[in-house]
Parts: structure tokens; C-alpha cells; sequence
């Protein structure tokens, strides 16, 4: 083992602040990764502060992020992929089974034995897995991924989490080219949508509650922007999308959207609301309308995804900050005061 500085919570209701923690040396399939930019996703923040007890308690201490890119700096003995010097990212997962059906189909994402960047029973050490705020981490292999060069490493790190929960819904409906497709909400997962949906040929159209994000949105490529809470604007557009990515977390009316779906138009929640979303089966039958749900990606898909960005030059808008203003972070994270996604650099961790 070797220590490595971090910054940490050490309950539900203390601040995040630097301490050492331990990594272990590289095995035969080991990649050890200096650490350069980690973006700062909500699931960090809702890990953090507990909030997904009922789910997922929190194990404190607590080293959040799993928006991660940095430069490999060791590699094990069997390891071909990677050298030392290479970029690489690492997302949320950083080990499976490898033998179940879902690894089989390059969908690690939903091994029920996957191991989490952070806050997931460690293999290796005992304890928990520790994240990205911190200067180094030692992955299998296996859950490395490829960086391409071209790209803003800031702007990277969120493509880990934020730009392959939005990238594959959209991939996996099919070909959108010219077909219109709606994104609710233009946050850090909002945004995303709207770029990978625009690089995919699509007529892209955002719904928000806010007048003044239109012109951000026409920035970022939407092609129209449609206020939600305006009643005449929603009936002019009623019928006429194929497909709609719903970026939410709060609580919102989502038949209001369905409504919105033409024939056998499809809905996808990338977006995870505390309470149950009310649902018109009508709504439904009337159109043969189905709503989904969708998670990050598998391997290979985060992969695909990466090339994707690097051939369209694609990356998360991003706020750079150092690490010692993460706690701020969170709180402007909690009044969605960021555009549209905080990206940590670790430089700043290594200078204390």
C-alpha cells in the first residue's frame, strides 16, 4: 500500500477536508493513475450529506468522485492497453464479476456484484472504494478507459458520468437523425444531452421552466427552446416528438412531457426524483407512448462514447475550481448556481 492525499467527509454533516488515505500498489492488471481533473457530479454530493440511506448508506470517511481523468503513471505486468504516460479516465465503476450475464454483454453497469468508484465494498483493501478527490487511484484494467487527446482534460472529467448517462439513452433509441427530440431541463445533464443529440443529426428542442436559459440553450445547439410552465407553447408542440430525455431530479409533472410524444414516442428518466412521478396510463395507451429509465453505460459503450466526443469535440462546460473551494461547491450545486458542471483541479491538492 502507499498513501495518497484526499480530501474526505467524515460524517453526513461535516465539511470535506484533507486527509490521507491509503491505495494499494498495483497488481498484474493494475493501472495506477495520477489524477488531474475530477468533475463534481450530485451523486456526490447526495453521498456525502446520506441521502441515499435507505438505499445506499454512506461508510465515512467518505472520498467521493467518479468523474475522473489523469495520466497513467504505473502499469502491472499484464496490462496491454496502457502505459505509463498515457491519458486515462475512470468513471463509476471500477470492477465487476466479469462472469455474469451482464458483464458477458458489456453491461458491467448491472452486475449485481460491481464495485463503485466510492463508497463500494473494496476487494482489495477492506473498507470502501475512495474516489476521485484525490491524487491518485489504481483501477483493474479492465475499467480504464481511453482519453482522447484533443480534448479539454477539464472538460473530460464529467463525460465520465454526466456525458455517458445522457449519451447512451440517446444511442440506444436508434437513429435520430432529422427526428425531433426534446431534453427536459438544461443542467449538467441537460446540457450534455443537448450536444450529443445535436452531433447525432437531430431536430433538438429544450424544455425548460426558465426564460433566461434560451439563449444558452440555442448556444449549445438546441435548434428551439419551449418554456414548460407556457400552456399555448406546450399544446403547439403536443404529438410531434419521437423522442424525449428527461434530465429532472425534482418533482415534476411528467404526463405534461408524454403528452409531447407522438407515435410510439419514448421518454427515458436519466433524472432520479426523491418521490414517485405520478403517470397517466391514458397518456400512454393513446400513442402506444412508453417511458424508460437508464443509467450510466457499460465499458465499451463509455468508450464509444469518448471516441465520440473526440472526433466531435465534445466536453462538458465547465467551471474549474481548486479543491479547497469543493465545499462552496456543493452549496451552489444545491441552488443550481454552476454552468453547467464543476470539474476539480488536482493540482491544487498537490500543492498542500
Amino acid at each position: 500500500m502507499y498513501k495518497a492525499k484526499a480530501y474526505s467527509a467524515a460524517s453526513a454533516t461535516a465539511p470535506l477536508a484533507s486527509t490521507t488515505i491509503q491505495r494499494r500498489e498495483p497488481t498484474d492488471r493494475d493501472v495506477q493513475i495520477e489524477i488531474l481533473f475530477c468533475g463534481i457530479c450530485h451523486s456526490d454530493l447526495h453521498t456525502v450529506r446520506d441521502e441515499w440511506n435507505s438505499v445506499m448508506p454512506t461508510i465515512y470517511p467518505c472520498v467521493p468522485g467518479h468523474e475522473i481523468v489523469g495520466r497513467v503513471t504505473k502499469v502491472g505486468s499484464a496490462v496491454t492497453r496502457f502505459k505509463p504516460g498515457d491519458l486515462a479516465g475512470v468513471g463509476c465503476l471500477v470492477d465487476s464479476d466479469h462472469s455474469c450475464p451482464s458483464c458477458d454483454a458489456n453491461l458491467e453497469q448491472f452486475c449485481t456484484n460491481a464495485t463503485f468508484t466510492y463508497n463500494s465494498p473494496d476487494k482489495h483493501l477492506g473498507g470502501v472504494t475512495y474516489g476521485g478527490y484525490s491524487d491518485s487511484i489504481v483501477v483493474d484494467e479492465h475499467f480504464v478507459l481511453r482519453v482522447p487527446t484533443n480534448l479539454n482534460l477539464a472538460g473530460v472529467a464529467p463525460l465520465l458520468c454526466a456525458g455517458i448517462t445522457t449519451y447512451s439513452p440517446i444511442h440506444r433509441w436508434g437513429d435520430i437523425k432529422g427526428k425531433k427530440v426534446g431534453v427536459v431541463g438544461l443542467g449538467g445533464l441537460g446540457h450534455m444531452g443537448v450536444k450529443f443529440a445535436k452531433a447525432f443529426g437531430a431536430h433538438v428542442v429544450v424544455f425548460t421552466t426558465s426564460p433566461g436559459k434560451k439563449e444558452d440553450a440555442l448556444r449549445l445547439g438546441a435548434d428551439e427552446v419551449i418554456i414548460s410552465t407556457d400552456a399555448e407553447q406546450m399544446k403547439q408542440h403536443a404529438g410531434t416528438f419521437n423522442f424525449i430525455l428527461d434530465t429532472i431530479a425534482a418533482d415534476h409533472d411528467l404526463n405534461a412531457y408524454i403528452q409531447m410524444l407522438g407515435l410510439e414516442g419514448n421518454i427515458t428518466l436519466v433524472g432520479a426524483p426523491d418521490k414517485p412521478l405520478a403517470l397517466s396510463s391514458f397518456a400512454l395507451l393513446f400513442g402506444r407512448r412508453s417511458v424508460s429509465g437508464s443509467l450510466i453505460g457499460g465499458l465499451a459503450e463509455t468508450q464509444e462514447m469518448l471516441d465520440f466526443c473526440g472526433q466531435h469535440n465534445i466536453t462538458s462546460d465547465v467551471e474549474v475550481i481548486p479543491i479547497q473551494r469543493v465545499n462552496e461547491a456543493y452549496e451552489r450545486l444545491v441552488k443550481s448556481d454552476v454552468k453547467y458542471r464543476f470539474s476539480i483541479d488536482m493540482a491544487s491538492l498537490k500543492a498542500e
